[in-house]
């Protein structure tokens, strides 16, 4: 039986299409969900100074004030309030957050501490006020000790992640990608190039957008996520015309089905 040969010109040309629809393929699919993208190699070696923030206390807030000095029964008096449940990064989600107890800052940007009295602390960082407590308790308490926590710093993060939830942030500050980490990363159809952030300032809301897919966010002032934000992730159109299993399938279709083409294109030329 007679063998047939494939033309060396067609076959040259199975490969060079070949080729070029591989890497055209890879290189749509790694631009659209790559992370800190370089626009170019020599950008790999340049060193990006993150945006800073220190949170300060507002109305609101919920303080675990925690004193300690060498008379127990008064460590007690300071320390009405039952401990604070920390949530550690891997069991931080929860859908229902449980109720926080501590020391309210009230509508004057103050709280009643026993002894003192009311004192203002809007304004103040956490180190500023346990600073300020122990010079006062100096002269109630041997050689006190005082921690304070903003109990209640909390981000939601939504839409298109695979842990939607609100995450408790013990240590008082998370960037965005640690909060994606949290929620468990986008989810195939999240739009990694348009999240929405929502912020309370001042009483009024703010509304950013920023793309995850640049380096340019680890300079943005919503690198650092603040207590009360909210991350939404929106849906690709993909989400809304295909079902998961058409959307995984439908680029491998394509392409096989451009491959075809071309092939044979190249054997009837």
């Amino acid at each position: 039986m007679a063998q047939y040969i494939f033309p060396r010109k067609a076959t040259k040309k199975f490969l060079y299409y070949s080729i070029v629809l591989i890497g055209l393929s890879s290189c749509v699919s790694t631009k659209r969900i790559t992370y800190f993208q370089s626009v170019s190699p020599l950008e790999d070696e340049t060193v990006i100074k993150e945006a800073t923030y220190t949170p300060r206390i507002k109305e609101g807030d919920i303080l675990d004030i925690r004193v300690s000095s060498l008379d127990k029964a008064s460590n007690e008096m300071f320390n009405p309030v039952p401990q604070i449940i920390h949530y550690s990064a891997q069991s931080a989600g929860t859908i229902a957050p449980q109720p926080v107890t501590g020391y309210t800052v009230d509508t004057a940007g103050k709280i009643a501490v026993p002894l003192i009295g009311e004192m203002p602390v809007a304004g103040m960082t956490s180190k500023e006020l346990a600073t300020l407590l122990t010079e006062q308790l100096q002269r109630y308490l041997k050689s006190p000790t005082v921690t304070v926590r903003i109990a209640n710093y909390t981000i939601s993060v939504l839409g298109e992640v695979n842990r939607p939830a609100t995450y408790y942030v013990p240590n008082e500050q998370i960037t965005l990608p640690e909060a994606i980490a949290l929620a468990g990363d986008l989810t195939m159809y999240g739009k990694r190039k348009n999240i929405l952030i929502i912020r309370e300032t001042n009483g009024s809301r703010q509304f950013a957008r920023v793309d995850i897919t640049k380096r340019d966010i680890f300079s943005s002032p919503y690198y650092y996520l603040r207590s009360g934000d909210v991350v939404y992730v929106e849906a690709t159109a993909g989400r809304l015309t295909s079902t998961d299993r058409v959307y995984q399938l439908a680029p491998v279709i394509i392409s096989s089905l451009t491959l075809f083409v071309l092939i044979f294109n190249a054997f009837i030329k």
